[in-house]
């Protein structure tokens, strides 16, 4: 694969670069912001808390993949608008997810990074496209996808020109019904092993549990992930999606004094 360290014996991760803000290297990058843009009283309000508190990248989903036709879609290209908006206030970056082929031009008209949910991890078709765009992306692991799996999914982009890709692990579908999902620790240690890719946790889709994000954060950078995306919202009980998974933004910014603590004992330091 033309991510694996055997590749002319890689040695050096590679480095995705959004705008000044640089995923792999040696800073711990953290992305945060609510599940969903619901408004733009709330979306200002999460975006303002994750600059306050030491975050580099926004996230929001302006289009969402929900189990059930009945729930909240997202605003669509309302939502990017606002998002785009929080960026000029904030100067966060911003990633959003891309649901639909027909979206990617769309949303990378807006987007700094462009999300691939676990759903569409292997949608080929959406891959083969992605890899025509210079926006970097970010390829969160499908529920169900092997680590293989999820490797050749990435390597669908980069064979058709996009080098740019940041790798998610955001939990699987196992036996366990005590969390959302399990999330998978040794699959930070072993893409760190055996690729160059740069890769991130998502503890709050990884748990489902508000309480379970920070100690799954810490545990994600202590075994090697390059940051942590995890959902904030101004108040969690109100959300239109995941509530229960999402920190206030006090938790997120005793989150971040925590990472920061294990950012410097395995010699590394928070991008802020």
């Amino acid at each position: 694969m033309l991510s694996s360290r055997e590749v002319e014996k890689k040695k050096n991760n590679k480095v995705v670069e959004v705008g000044d803000v640089k995923v792999g290297g040696e800073e711990l990058v953290i992305m945060a912001g609510p599940c969903a843009v619901e408004s733009r009283e709330q979306l200002f309000e999460a975006a303002h808390r994750v600059k306050e508190h030491g975050g580099q990248i926004l996230r929001g989903g302006a289009f969402k993949p929900r189990t059930s036709p009945y729930s909240f879609q997202g605003l669509g290209e309302e939502g990017l608008k606002l998002l785009a908006q929080a960026r000029e206030r904030t100067g966060l970056k911003i990633v959003t997810e891309v649901m639909d082929s027909e979206d990617i031009d769309l949303v990378d008209s807006y987007a700094d990074i462009l999300q691939i949910g676990s759903r569409n991890m292997q949608n080929y078709g959406m891959l083969k496209k992605l890899g025509r765009v210079d926006t970097p992306i970010l390829l969160k692991r499908g529920y169900s996808a092997t680590i293989k799996e999820w490797l050749l999914a990435a390597e669908y982009i980069i064979a058709h020109g996009n080098p740019n890709v940041i790798l998610c692990e955001r939990g699987i579908r196992t036996f366990e019904t005590a969390t959302r999902n399990t999330l998978d620790l040794n699959a930070i240690a072993f893409i760190k092993e055996t690729t160059d890719y740069p890769i991130i946790i998502d503890p709050s889709h990884g748990t489902g549990k508000r309480s379970l994000v920070t100690p799954l954060a810490q545990a994600g950078i202590s075994v090697g992930a390059d940051g942590v995306i995890v959902e904030v919202h101004p108040n969690p009980k109100e959300a239109l999606c995941d509530g229960e998974q999402s920190l206030k933004p006090a938790e997120f910014a005793n989150l971040v004094i925590k990472l920061d603590k294990v950012a410097k004992a395995i010699d590394k330091k928070l991008a802020v």
